[in-house]
């Protein structure tokens, strides 16, 4: 991976199209260290970007409640 990667960008297979979902991209992982998520209705607009590891907190506590 190069440093000047573009986010490939992807929604969730469990996502329903009920039009409330995010994009993730985190294929920037190993070259930025960082997850970037956006509002899928709004793909030109800002992305938050999460560090790693807080990323996979939060997966991780996704996981745990069962969600």
């Amino acid at each position: 991976m190069t440093t000047d990667e573009s986010p490939r960008w992807f929604k969730s297979s469990y996502s329903d199209n009920g039009g409330n979902c995010i994009e993730v991209a985190a294929n920037l992982v190993v070259s930025h260290g960082v997850v970037p998520v956006r509002d899928s209705k709004n793909p030109s607009g800002p992305a938050l970007a999460f560090d790693d590891s807080a990323w996979g907190a939060f997966i991780a506590g996704i996981k745990h409640q069962g969600v």
